[in-house]
């Protein structure tokens, strides 16, 4: 940063940052000497008569006296430091310094110490003193192996050191009580972990001569969640006591143990006895860490007999007064029972008068009342007798983020609940003065939510009461307590009840009936999550332990705590920094304020107050703010900030008197010393001070030069925001906490009269319960903004102390953080002041502050004289958008110290323009707040309370009649009110009373205004579009036409984005609105996009009937992809529609679910189920479960469909008309019975053919379903069969009249030719599915199949797929695989291969774009190539799984083919027609490679040269068809196969050899040898599968479609060419090359192989490519050798016989 600076252009050097001064004492002779070091002094620490220098570098310098250096210079100057060689290498980033010893902690975050070592507080053993700087391992005995602990910090004492880990945990070694380990054994040599601390975050510790400091972060308020305990674990004595008074209860907390501890009469401290050490967190700062209690107490002792409880309660007298008790009342009160300390004393001695026993007979006597009489006097107490649950809402999450709602304890809770059981017409005012001081508890600044309250936040015993109470330590001594600073902290520890025989005030009564105020923190709890750890936590704990003789822990006494304890009156005041001297504590706020306790001999406290044992404000002059201090034996040192940015010093203390130094140090006669702080006067010589250190007698000061003003710069920014912080801390707790009090304190007063007592309003009715929510929002804002404030002014001062760089400044960095916070205060501000709060708080304010506000007035900078209070307090509240003027004109001094070039430049420079934007931006927004409250003011009529909300604001409005109504009525009046989020028009005529009687309010972002053209019309007008009106605005100008529109579209584009920038809003927008007309969406909610006034784009409506539509609109209606809902009242269920709509209805493709569980998946049209779809009827498990697939006319079933009636076993396939089964079909059972035939009225009615599963068939008359009547042939399965008429049901028995036949061997052979041949009365193929393929045409634009523009149809498709794609990266349909999101981006664009003469290279890129779309469900041949193989397999799996049905099933597909290729070709014109060539260039490649292969067997077509449907189609479509064809084919052949198969098992148990001979193989074609495992085997009688092996293994690929893809027949011809090339390949290795295969030789070998290769269905294979195999290449090489396959089918199942 600094090569940045403008300077020389050389770094700073020593002199410039980082010089050290270094003096004694106070006075103005007194000249600090300066230390000159090569490098920048980075820190200092001194001991008691030596000191140790951190600078930069990490090198280490000590000066002063050194004892422990035997043989080296044991005595140096300080202005001629030396350095410590032994850590040369380590690079340092830590010094620390006690009386006689020293450490430094290494960047790694290793520990080095040396010095004094008697009593171990080196850490190193054997050793009384360590000369060097030494090595001492932290390690962690509770790990395995103990690893080493990285520690931040040291702290060094007499005989103790302490050390902060990176865990924030505190480690320590040496001697003493003041290490607080449990432990009676010292000096400890290996540094332990203070496990009394573990769990808390430790941000600092400090020691002093023998006591320790640590600095502790609070619990955060989840850790706090555990019930309290009722009794002090440490003492058993109760935590809260009850003492009964003539005429009120006073219930207290006050309970006090000093962790056990007793004092000897040589002064040392031990733990009583019986007391065990400690094993468990402490329940709470005054209860002792143990597992155990105290068998036996001892007695008191003298130095603690005399503490009484000072503690002051509010008390509710029977008159409704707030009484508060005296000293002499709580005196005398706690005269026998506050004579002892609680666990010193007797058991119960700090408790009620009364025995534990007694208290209990006394309420359970009390709580026997009636029923009867206790609920009429709840019903009188009414909401008073349990708070609210939300009275303490405001702390939930989404206010004060990290806090939970608060409850009171339940020891606390269930005393008061006892009392108020047994007297009920008492509760009323027990609850207010709970009630009372939770509240006070909220506003004062506390940590963690209710102050004082134990148990405001459920919580372990470890942490609750450490973070709940807060109220000071000092009250447990009647010796030490402060009185006046309770007072005004305004807490109380006591709670004061009515008395249990007195009655009830009737006042209480009418109080208790009031609204309440809730409570508010003032302080966040937890701080702004957003900071996180960016800034230092303000909610902090001093813990303190050691000895305390002289106070020095500030507990209130003088006793030695062994283990750390909270000073619980430091618990609320903000601590950043503790500092040790000798025997006192220092603590520093972030409000600037200095805490001193302990030792005041010389005056170090900096005031001569009695008390020293707790806590007090050292006294300064008013407008000094102290942040950075420094403790020495006597004397205190505090840097501070004067009337300008330059730190002044300030010294208190003794005068060092030269000469004199070897004084004893307690010895203060004849030296002189400070009552209060004194400045130092040579302070402004130093340059900037960044850092005080002090010890023994000794004073150090590290200060920079201003070099180009940076130092001055940086210091004036933290001064600034020191003072802002105390400002509005200021403001909070004189301004705004008493503000809030009203809302719960009715106090009462007599009138000057003395005559009448007036009782002063509560603020909830003075506000109003709406006002009164936003104060509530206004304070927490304040709060927050207060909080990040203070962090913000502790992290200046750490970087002041420290870095000093631009890059760590927290509002560079993380600028967001402010900027949000100050809208967010600014908008809660302006909220108030719209509604009137103000002007409703100044009653309130003026009955508390009075006539002359002085206090207001001073704090709110104000010097007008008579100003209203309300526009005082409006201008308080307001105040803090002023800093950000002073942020903005800070950073760019700051800005001015760099190269423009440089990034801090471009950093400040940025956080400038940020700062001042946002300034600007919030002085513009209380304008408008104050310009609407005005307006709300004067507004007439009733339409204020409806039209008046706190984040409204008027832009301009038509009173002046600037804009008007075209064709209003003559009478009519119009107005016309211009908010920043709505356009409200009020309407009325002229001769009523009341001007407006109605009004509409236009919400902005649902608002379009378009200017109409002047020279069209001669009218200014606008045109307003609205969802469900379209008005015209006439305005008096062109000028005030140009200013209503600019105002509307700033107004809406400031509503939609927050901006109001732009001249126009965007047409297109997103918004929510409410339907008040329209017909079919009244009252509906729309949320979504929006075009010129209709819902356009994606959005969702909502019914107040309970339907959900979620999808597309457009033009204001459902169009495209959507999901709706539709509830169902009689089956408590919903319908549920998943598709795509079009102007409102669905339309297209879609699934339905039905309430009943019924789903429809197919197509729509205006919401009727038209197309092609399937319906799935009830479940396995129902009554009735039915699938249906087909075609659907106006939501009925019509034309070629498939029913699977699962229930029944049976399967239709036919045509429907209007849900009926009407014309030809086919049925087949799950018995194997077939029937095709005619259907009428839903039966089998007409001509039919009926086959059962034994082959009988009857062909004739059906007249029902299964029931024959009429004339017909019935043929058994033998041949014979019946002729003439037949009645009566299939399988039940038949009646018939007519002949019997009986073929014989000698009949004709037309006799023999009965078989009925079936598929004749079913429908013929290209019948079936033609909504499917109809369908598909329409989404190519085609509303006929072919007729349409082919370029027409890639755009479709092109347009398809977009749309699909978008809506599947929206989610509003299933994500795509990686596999098909490429596939579709390549379909997208439209191919060039669709136009032009088609050749061979052409032709492939067709058929791979087919092989895409096919594979792509989003493209329509995608699409419908899915619903082909849907259809496909409902028909012919299951039932449908029929022998008899493979005809149908093979002329089904091969009018797919054929119907596909119509719509290829149609998107490919030039492709030919069926069977047509592909003209091939000469050129062509692969001519030359057809020609090399030509022979002298018989030359074929070739297929790649002649177009087809099924060498293009086959590949894509058999695939997915081929397992229920194969299975049809299976079944068909499987008598065939089983013989076959027989034959195949019986010859494949010969060897090869034998089997060879016996199919009749020559010779010369046997193997010789054959290769296995890469070696020659010779062929032996013996050998079995071995010969021809190769040849064996590729034959088999012909059956293995679950592992290959050899599905189509060109692919099965393909592997038995193959088979032929192998078998030739083996057979050529052993005869001459010029070979030739006749068949007779070819026959046998392959024979061999057909046997070898055991194709278990080789007759269903043989059929299948003889089926499906393309014409082109029946005659040719394949066909041939596919002949040959079939004979050797043949054949083998001939050899059975032979």
């Amino acid at each position: 940063m600094e090569s940045q600076r403008k300077s020389s252009g050389e770094e700073d050097s020593s002199g410039e940052r980082g010089s050290l001064h270094t003096w004694k004492g106070y006075s103005y002779s007194v000249t600090p000497e300066r230390v000159l070091l090569s490098r920048p002094v980075l820190q200092a620490a001194l001991g008691t008569r030596h000191g140790v220098l951190l600078v930069e570098g990490g090198q280490v310098y000590s000066f002063g006296e050194f004892p422990w250096k035997q043989s080296q210079v044991s005595v140096v100057g300080p202005l001629k430091p030396v350095l410590e060689s032994a850590l040369s290498g380590q690079r340092v980033v830590a010094v620390a310094a006690g009386s006689f010893h020293s450490g430094a902690v290494t960047e790694d975050g290793g520990v080095h110490m040396w010095g004094e070592n008697s009593f171990g507080q080196c850490g190193l053993s054997s050793l009384t003193v360590v000369p060097n700087p030494t090595p001492v391992a932290v390690l962690d005995p509770d790990t395995s192996p103990p690893h080493t602990i990285r520690v931040l910090e040291l702290a060094c004492g007499e005989q103790h050191s302490l050390a902060l880990s990176a865990q924030h945990e505190v480690w320590a070694w040496g001697s003493g009580c003041q290490l607080g380990l449990v432990t009676t054994i010292f000096p400890v040599w290996k540094p332990q972990k203070v496990e009394h601390l573990a769990g808390r975050h430790v941000l600092q510790v400090a020691c002093g001569a023998f006591h320790s400091l640590a600095l502790v972060r609070c619990l955060p308020p989840q850790e706090a969640r555990r019930p309290l305990p009722d009794k002090c674990g440490q003492c058993n004595q109760l935590l809260y006591t009850m003492t009964d008074k003539e005429d009120h209860v006073i219930i207290s907390d006050s309970h006090y143990c000093p962790l056990g501890v007793e004092l000897l009469a040589d002064g040392e401290a031990k733990l009583g006895p019986g007391r065990s050490p400690p094993l468990r967190l402490q329940s709470s700062p005054s209860e002792p860490l143990s597992s155990h209690t105290s068998a036996s107490a001892p007695g008191p002792h003298p130095s603690i007999t005399e503490h009484t409880d000072y503690e002051r309660g509010r008390t509710v007298a029977q008159n409704g007064e707030v009484l508060t008790t005296t000293d002499s009342d709580i005196s005398a009160a706690g005269t026998d029972s506050d004579r002892t300390v609680g666990g010193v004393g007797g058991a119960g001695s700090r408790n009620s008068p009364y025995p534990d026993q007694a208290v209990k007979e006394y309420l359970k006597k009390l709580s026997d009342t009636s029923l009867a009489e206790e609920t009429v006097k709840m019903t009188i107490a009414g909401a008073s007798f349990q708070p609210p649950a939300d009275s303490l809402d405001l702390l939930t999450s989404d206010l004060i983020p990290g806090v939970m709602p608060v409850t009171t304890s339940s020891a606390l809770n269930s005393l008061v609940s006892s009392c108020a059981s047994a007297v009920v017409g008492r509760v009323v005012s027990t609850c207010e003065a709970l009630s009372l001081k939770k509240r006070i508890n909220y506003y004062y600044p506390g940590v963690g939510g209710v102050a004082g309250v134990p148990g405001g936040v459920p919580g372990g015993p470890a942490e609750e009461r450490v973070r709940l109470e807060e109220s000071m330590q000092g009250k447990k001594s009647c010796s030490t307590g402060d009185i006046r600073e309770e007072e005004a902290e305004g807490l109380s520890r006591r709670l004061s009840l009515p008395g249990l025989l007195s009655q009830v005030s009737p006042r209480l009564l009418r109080r208790a009936s009031r609204p309440r105020v809730r409570a508010v923190p003032l302080t966040p709890v937890g701080g702004l999550p957003e900071a996180g750890e960016l800034l230092p936590s303000l909610q902090t704990e001093v813990w303190s332990w050691g000895r305390g003789e002289e106070g020095q822990l500030g507990h209130g006494d003088n006793l030695p705590r062994l283990q750390p304890l909270c000073i619980k009156c430091l618990s609320s005041k903000e601590v950043v920094l503790v500092a040790a001297g000798a025997h006192h504590s220092l603590a520093l706020t972030a409000q600037s304020q200095v805490f001193s306790w302990g030792s005041n001999s010389s005056g170090q406290l900096g005031h001569m107050d009695c008390p020293t044992t707790i806590p007090r404000l050292a006294k300064l002059s008013e407008g000094i703010r102290v942040w950075d201090v420094g403790a020495g034996v006597q004397h205190t040192l505090l840097l501070a900030d004067g009337d300008c940015y330059q730190p002044i010093l300030y010294y208190s203390g003794q005068q060092v008197i030269e000469g004199a130094q070897d004084a004893p140090q307690d010895q203060t006669e004849g030296y002189s010393y400070t009552q209060q702080p004194v400045l130092l006067p040579f302070c402004m010589n130093l340059g900037y001070v960044s850092a005080v250190f002090a010890g023994g007698q000794s004073c150090v000061a590290l200060a920079d030069r201003n070099v180009m003003g940076f130092s001055a710069s940086l210091h004036e920014l933290a001064t600034a925001e020191r003072k802002f912080y105390c400002k509005l801390s200021s403001v909070k707790n004189h301004i705004l906490r008493p503000l809030l009090d009203l809302g719960e304190n009715y106090c009462c007063r007599y009138s000057s009269t003395g005559q009448r007592p007036w009782v002063r309003e509560s603020l909830s009715t003075a506000l109003g319960p709406a006002s009164t929510v936003m104060l509530q929002s206004l304070a927490r804002c304040y709060s927050r903004l207060c909080h990040l404030t203070g962090q913000h002014s502790a992290s200046l001062t750490a970087n002041l102390r420290r870095r000093r760089e631009v890059k760590s400044l927290v509002m560079l960095e993380h600028a967001s953080i402010f900027l949000d916070t100050y809208n967010e205060y600014c908008c809660s501000v302006g909220n108030f002041l719209v509604m009137g709060g103000f002007q409703a708080l100044a009653k309130p304010s003026l009955d508390f502050f009075g006539k002359c506000p002085e206090l207001l007035q001073r704090l709110a900078e104000s010097s007008e004289e008579n100003i209203p209070l309300s526009d005082l307090l409006v201008t308080l509240f307001y105040l803090p958008m002023r800093h950000l003027h002073e942020y903005g004109r800070l950073l760019l001094k700051l800005g001015t110290c760099f190269e423009v070039s440089s990034v801090d430049y471009q950093k400040l420079q940025d956080g400038c323009s940020k700062f001042e934007a946002l300034a600007l931006h919030l002085k513009r927004r209380r304008k408008e707040a104050e310009y609407t409250y005005h307006f709300w003011k004067s507004f007439p009529g009733k339409m204020t309370d409806s039209l008046r909300k706190p984040h409204r604001r008027l832009i301009c409005e038509s009173s002046n009649k600037a804009l008007t109504l075209q064709n209003s009525g003559r009478f009519s009046v119009n107005w016309f009110i211009l908010f920043n989020d709505a356009l409200v028009h009020a309407q009325g005529v002229v001769p009523y009373k009341s001007l407006f009687s109605t009004h509409h309010v236009f919400p902005l972002a649902t608002l379009w205004v378009e200017p109409i053209p002047e020279e069209n019309t001669g009218l200014y007008g606008l045109k307003l579009i609205s969802p469900e009106e379209t008005f015209t605005l006439l305005a008096c100008s062109s000028m005030e036409k140009a200013k209503w529109l600019r105002s509307i579209n700033q107004a809406v584009d400031q509503a939609m984005s927050g901006a109001g920038q732009r001249a126009e809003p965007p047409i297109s927008r997103t918004a929510s609105y409410t339907f008040y007309k329209d017909s079919r969406l009244k009252e509906a909610t729309y949320e979504g996009r929006w075009l010129a006034g209709k819902p356009n784009g994606r959005g969702m409506v909502k019914w107040l009937d309970g339907r959900i539509y979620t999808g597309t609109f457009k033009n204001g209606l459902e169009d495209g992809f959507g999901d709706y809902v539709i509830p169902s009242k009689t089956l408590n269920l919903n319908d549920h529609y998943q598709g795509h709509w079009k102007e409102g209805k669905m339309h297209g493709i879609g699934t339905y679910k039905y309430a009943t569980g019924e789903l429809y998946e197919g197509s729509f049209q205006d919401n009727m189920r038209h197309g092609h779809g399937m319906l799935r009827s009830g479940t396995l498990n129902s009554s009735s479960p039915s699938v249906f697939i087909g075609q659907w006319v106006h939501d009925k079933k019509t034309g070629y469909g498939v029913f699977d009636d699962i229930t029944r076993g049976e399967k239709y396939m036919g045509m429907w008309q209007d849900d009926q089964r009407q014309g030809t079909g086919v049925i087949v059972t799950q018995f194997g019975l077939y029937y095709e035939g005619a259907f009428n009225n839903n039966k089998m009615q007409g001509t039919g053919v009926l086959l059962s599963e034994d082959n009988t068939t009857y062909e004739g008359e059906f007249s029902e379903d299964w029931t024959l009547n009429g004339k017909g042939v019935l043929t058994m399965a033998n041949g014979d069969y019946f002729e003439g008429s037949f009645t009566g049901e299939w399988g039940s028995g038949l009646k018939v009249t007519g002949s019997f036949f009986k073929p014989n061997l000698y009949d004709s052979d037309g006799d023999k030719g009965r078989a009925v041949k079936l598929g004749r009365l079913a429908v013929r193929p290209e019948e079936k599915w033609r909504a499917v393929f109809e369908e598909c045409w329409m989404r190519l634009g085609c509303e006929a199949p072919g007729q349409g523009e082919n370029q027409r149809a890639w755009e479709n498709i092109a347009v398809a797929l977009t749309t699909s794609r978008r809506r599947h990266r929206d989610g509003s349909e299933m994500n795509l695989s990686r596999t098909h999101n490429r596939t579709l981006g390549s379909l997208e664009f439209i191919p060039q291969q669709h136009v032009g003469p088609v050749t061979m290279e052409k032709y492939d890129r067709i058929r791979h774009s087919l092989i895409k779309a096919c594979d792509m469900p989003l493209h329509p041949l995608g699409m419908l190539m899915e619903t082909l193989v849907a259809v496909y397999r409902m028909t012919y799996v299951g039932v449908g799984a029929n022998r008899r049905l493979l005809l149908q099933a093979v002329n089904e597909i091969m009018s797919y083919l054929a119907r596909i290729f119509q719509l290829v070709r149609f998107l490919f014109p030039d492709l030919p027609e069926e069977g047509g060539a592909i003209p091939e260039p000469s050129s062509d490649p692969q001519d030359k490679k057809d020609s090399n292969c030509a022979d002298t067997q018989l030359e074929s077509p070739k297929p790649g040269r002649v177009v087809s449907s099924s060498a293009l189609l086959l590949p894509v479509l058999l695939p997915r068809l081929y397992p229920p064809l194969f299975t049809l084919y299976a079944l068909e052949k499987e008598r065939e196969d089983d013989v076959y198969w027989e034959c195949v098992l019986r010859l494949n148990k010969q060897p090869d050899m034998a089997l060879l001979a016996f199919l009749g193989v020559q010779h010369k074609f046997w193997p010789v040898s054959v290769p296995v495992l890469g070696e020659k085997t010779e062929v032996v009688s013996s050998t079995k599968d071995a010969c021809f092996a190769s040849a064996t293994e590729t034959l088999q690929q012909i059956r293995q479609f679950v592992f290959s893809t050899t599905f189509t027949p060109s692919d099965k011809l393909q592997v038995i060419q193959l088979t032929f090339e192998e078998i030739t390949k083996e057979v050529m290795s052993s005869l001459e090359d010029n070979f030739l295969w006749s068949m007779d030789d070819l026959f046998p070998v392959f024979l061999y192989v057909v046997l070898r290769a055991r194709i278990r269905n080789l007759g269903s294979e043989v059929s299948l490519i003889e089926d499906l195999m393309d014409p082109c290449v029946q005659h040719g090489e394949h066909g041939i050798m596919f002949t040959t396959l079939k004979a050797c089918y043949y054949q083998i199942q001939h050899e059975k016989t032979t």
